[in-house]
C-alpha cells in the first residue's frame, strides 16, 4: 500500500527493520498518559521509565503525555513505582484492542538478532520489514500475520475480503497489485519475505 499510514486501526505492535542490522525487528508504541499539572511532569521527566511530549496540535487540542516503553522496561506494573496521586502503572497498560491509540510514532524496537533495544520514532512505511516494490510501487504489511493474508488475497482469484483479521488493510491494496500481469510477482516476492 502506498501513502499515509495513519489511518485507524494501525496495530500497537509492527515488525519493522532494525535500524542496526536490517534483521527483522520488533516495534512498539509507546503507551501515553495525560499528565494533569506541572509539578508532575517534572516527577515523569525526573523518571527513568519515562518520557514526556507534547501531543496534539493547535493550542486547544496539544496535552503532554507521560509515555512508557513496554518493549524497553517490561510490564507496568512490574516496574513503575511511587507515582504521584491520581496515578496508577495499569494505566500504562497497551491497549486492549492492539490498536495504536494515539497519533504520535514514539515507541521502542527490540531484535532478536543483535540485541538492539532503544526508543524509536517509527518511520511508517519505511520502516516496515514486510514490504515490497514492484514497478514503483510499495506495498506493506504490518506484521507477519497481516503479510500472510495479504499474500492469500492477492494471490485468491475471488478476492473476498470477509473472514480476514485485517480486512480493513485489504481494502486499501492498490490496484496494481491486484492486476493479473503483476500478481504472480507479487506473491512470489512476499513469499520471499515470508
Amino acid at each position: 500500500m502506498t501513502g499515509p499510514y495513519d489511518w485507524n486501526p494501525m496495530p500497537h505492535r509492527l515488525d519493522v527493520r532494525c535500524p542496526k542490522c536490517g534483521e527483522p525487528a520488533r516495534f512498539e508504541f509507546a503507551t501515553a498518559v495525560r499528565v494533569k499539572r506541572t509539578d508532575e511532569r517534572e516527577f515523569f521527566e525526573r523518571s527513568s521509565h519515562f518520557d514526556c511530549r507534547t501531543i496534539g496540535e493547535g493550542t486547544r487540542s496539544r496535552w503532554v503525555a507521560a509515555l512508557f516503553h513496554a518493549t524497553l522496561h517490561g510490564a507496568p506494573e512490574q516496574v513503575i513505582a511511587d507515582l504521584p496521586p491520581g496515578y496508577e502503572p495499569s494505566h500504562w497498560r497497551p491497549p486492549r484492542n492492539g490498536h495504536r491509540c494515539f497519533g504520535t510514532d514514539a515507541g521502542a524496537v527490540r531484535c532478536p538478532s543483535c540485541g538492539l533495544g532503544r526508543r524509536h520514532t517509527l518511520r511508517w512505511p519505511h520502516d516496515a520489514h514486510y514490504q515490497i516494490e514492484v514497478r514503483g510501487h510499495v506495498l506493506w504489511a504490518f506484521h507477519r500475520e497481516s503479510a500472510l493474508e495479504l499474500r492469500q488475497y492477492i494471490a485468491s482469484d475471488h478476492r473476498r475480503r470477509e473472514g480476514f483479521r485485517w480486512e480493513l488493510m485489504l481494502r486499501h491494496v492498490p490496484g496494481v497489485f491486484l492486476s493479473s500481469k503483476v500478481r504472480s510477482t507479487v506473491v512470489e516476492r512476499l513469499d520471499r519475505l515470508l
